[in-house]
This record gives C-alpha cells, sequence and structure tokens, in this order.
C-alpha cells in the first residue's frame, strides 16, 4: 500500500488544486495512450515518409532525447506542433467514463481547480467533457501555453504559478509521473503521486513526493471525509 495518503495542511490552507491530465483526472486502466501512441507513429510516417517500424523508433527517440515527441518534431523536422496536435489528439474518448462521483469530491473542494497538462486545451476538453467535469475548472495551461516546453522544464511551471496567481505553499499539485512533481516541490507545492503502471516503489522514498495514492476519487474522498 502507498505510505503517504495525507496532506500536511488542512484544506482551508489550499488555495489551488493543480491537476495533470492524463492518467491523472480519469483511470490509467482508460489507456487513451494507446490511441494516442498509434497516432503519433502514423503522424511521424506519413509526414517525415519513413515506414511505421522507423517511425516507431524515432518517435521513442524524440521522447527520450528531447522530453516529447513533438519537441523532438520541432527541433529536427521542422513540424509545426497544431498539426501535430490536432491530429494525435483526435482520438476516441468514450472509454472514460462519466464520474458523478469525481464532480461531486472535486465540486467541494476549496479554492481554485486547474489543469496543467503537456497536452493541448482540447484535448483536455475533451476529456473533461467526457468526465463531466469542465466547469468546474477555472483553468487549463496546456504544451502551447508553455512554448511546448513539457513537464518537467522548470520554466513553464514559474510561467504557470504567474499566470494563475498561485501561491505555492498553499497549492497540490497532483501528478502520475514523479519527475514531473520534482519542480512543483521545489517551489513549495504539496504533491500528490498517482500510481500506474509507470509507478516506481522508490518515489516511496523520494522527498518531493509528499503523497502517493492508487487512485485519485479516492485519494479526495480521503481528504475531504477522512
Amino acid at each position: 500500500m502507498p505510505k503517504k495518503t495525507t496532506i500536511p495542511h488542512s484544506l482551508d490552507d489550499t488555495d489551488h488544486w493543480i491537476f495533470d491530465l492524463d492518467n491523472t483526472l480519469y483511470p490509467a486502466a482508460c489507456d487513451l495512450f494507446s490511441q494516442i501512441d498509434v497516432k503519433m507513429g502514423a503522424f511521424i510516417s506519413q509526414h517525415l515518409g519513413i515506414d511505421r517500424i522507423d517511425a516507431r523508433k524515432l518517435q521513442k527517440h524524440y521522447y527520450r532525447e528531447h522530453g516529447t515527441t513533438l519537441a523532438g518534431l520541432m527541433a529536427n523536422d521542422g513540424i509545426h506542433p497544431d498539426v501535430f496536435l490536432d491530429f494525435v489528439h483526435d482520438i476516441d474518448v468514450t472509454p472514460i467514463p462519466p464520474s458523478p462521483d469525481l464532480r461531486f469530491a472535486l465540486s467541494k473542494l476549496p479554492g481554485q481547480r486547474l489543469v496543467y497538462t503537456n497536452g493541448s486545451v482540447k484535448h483536455a476538453e475533451n476529456v473533461m467533457d467526457r468526465l463531466g467535469i469542465t466547469d468546474l475548472f477555472d483553468g487549463v495551461y496546456d504544451i502551447i501555453a508553455a512554448d511546448y516546453r513539457p513537464k518537467p522544464d522548470p520554466e513553464p511551471y514559474k510561467d504557470f504559478v504567474k499566470i494563475f496567481d498561485v501561491e505555492p505553499n498553499r497549492a497540490v499539485m497532483v501528478e502520475d509521473i514523479a519527475r514531473n512533481l520534482e519542480p512543483a516541490h521545489e517551489m513549495g507545492m504539496s504533491t500528490v503521486l498517482i500510481r500506474t503502471a509507470r509507478y516506481d516503489a522508490a518515489a516511496d522514498e523520494d522527498d518531493h513526493i509528499h503523497h502517493i495514492a492508487d487512485d485519485l476519487l479516492d485519494w479526495l474522498q480521503g481528504v475531504l471525509w477522512r
């Protein structure tokens, strides 16, 4: 079981709740990324004129070297980001079940609710519309707003807190990728890691991970009604 499950301060001391999108606001078992992954390979194959096997190798190479496949395509191949984002996020979101329980829990959080994603606003809105929670959020900060600098590049985090007037020591950030919580911790935020198949047990000991949970809804309910 996760070692850390609560937040270090009271609800009244939290002004901003910041959520990653994919595999955080909805369960990783929905596996939307498998659709996006296939579409990225198809995009590279079509636009660079290479076969699917070489396209996949390049896709993963760019991800490792640049933080996102998009960043590698922009740096090395002159790909326009809007064309890429529109293509890869044109997916079926029906594997995500609408969640009235998540809506209710989110609605009870004090302060503002924000999304910070390496995806696009359009993708975020499609996902949140499916969950039935779009109107509960006060803003979405996406890869375009971040000038295509993906998490965990610390500079967009600084931009994010300025845009939304976030006081880091009164904010909670929830993510499914441990390294993306490092800049948030350094700024003074409380951090929550949602465990997925990519979870590394070493995160139990990481100083920048304050709390670990298996499911966002269960964690929120525990925070609100413990």
